[in-house]
């Protein structure tokens, strides 16, 4: 009798896993109207569990990064001159100390120094360089690349290339290894909007990739990868004290980011995706986070225009609106400014 029991117990377990794995992957939710599974079989089409792989090639990235920093970019940047202010060490003071616990706050750790922003910026280049030339050469000879009637030609029956499955897991790899190490990496002033860019990315990658949008995804990562090398390379170059150099490729940077972002951006999300389908569930969550994305896009871009305004045109003094400060740092300099006053 407890053998019949446990025997039932089981088999309603599993009946209702398959139920919910069922209404989770319902066509209706993943497929425009009038588009089912059953339409995608005979074709090589992207499975969900592919993506697991994600997660050790989020620690392979991890551990490829750490020997690149080591290796390479440290030595590097002990070549090009890039070294880290001698700082006095200061004796605890236990006034001070009482202070700032008064304050409701705590003593900052040592600021990182600028090997560590040269080294993590040099892996970011690498990374965003290989990543933005990869998606091109992928892409170049792809007659949907460069028209959007074409790209959803027999939609959703499309054939996933090994070649393009391989590049998503390696942007979602990325961008996993990213949000682990955020504890670790030097603290930017816009730190909280870098974890809602990288959530809204990896949920974007996740889903296209489930819903067989590709195609779309691989156009919409590499508008981003557009600018974000040239970033990283400003970053290197003023960290090395290249000045006029650094401003020269900060410029650069801003007007790709701006046409990328702020132009290309919308126009392909509503001709290649907004115009071509009704609404379903899943159309309506990737248009969310696109817009998501689209408005970071706008703060970042009023950022940088404030700061090549205010740093390199007006010759104010020179801090990165987009910088490796700490918020902690900017607070209370914020706080000693008003004091002045």
């Amino acid at each position: 009798m407890m053998m019949m029991m446990q025997t039932d117990c089981k088999q309603l377990q599993k009946d209702l896993r398959m139920g919910l794995s069922e209404g989770f992957w319902h066509h209706e939710y993943w497929l425009p109207p009038g588009a089912t599974w059953e339409d995608m079989k005979g074709i090589q089409y992207p499975q969900p569990q592919d993506l697991l792989l994600c997660i050790p090639g989020a620690l392979l990235l991890i551990t490829v990064r750490c020997i690149f920093e080591r290796t390479v970019a440290l030595p590097l940047g002990r070549r090009l001159g890039v070294s880290d202010k001698l700082r006095p060490k200061v004796q605890p003071n236990a006034t001070l100390e009482d202070f700032y616990v008064l304050l409701g706050r705590t003593p900052k750790e040592d600021r990182p120094g600028l090997m560590k922003k040269f080294c993590e910026a040099s892996w970011r280049f690498t990374f965003y360089l290989t990543s933005f030339f990869s998606g091109l050469a992928l892409l170049y000879d792809k007659p949907w690349f460069w028209d959007h009637t074409v790209c959803w030609l027999r939609f959703p029956q499309q054939p996933l290339p090994p070649a393009l499955g391989w590049f998503y897991l390696l942007e979602l790899s990325f961008y996993c290894s990213l949000v682990a190490t955020l504890p670790f990496d030097v603290k930017r002033k816009d730190f909280k909007e870098q974890i809602i860019h990288h959530i809204a990315t990896i949920t974007l990658i996740f889903v296209s990739y489930c819903a067989n949008l590709v195609r779309f995804g691989m156009i919409v990562m590499l508008v981003h990868d557009a600018s974000d090398y040239i970033l990283e390379l400003a970053k290197m170059l003023h960290y090395m004290k290249w000045k006029r150099v650094c401003e020269a490729v900060f410029i650069v940077f801003a007007v790709v980011f701006i046409i990328s972002r702020l132009v290309l951006f919308p126009l392909i999300t509503y001709y290649y995706f907004v115009t071509k389908f009704q609404l379903f569930l899943v159309s309506c969550v990737i248009n969310a986070f696109l817009m998501v994305l689209q408005l970071l896009h706008i703060f970042w871009s009023y950022l940088i225009i404030q700061m090549i305004f205010g740093v390199i045109l007006h010759g104010a003094k020179r801090k990165d609106a987009r910088s490796d400060t700490e918020e902690s740092d900017r607070s209370e300099a914020e706080d000693l400014a008003k004091n002045q006053e």
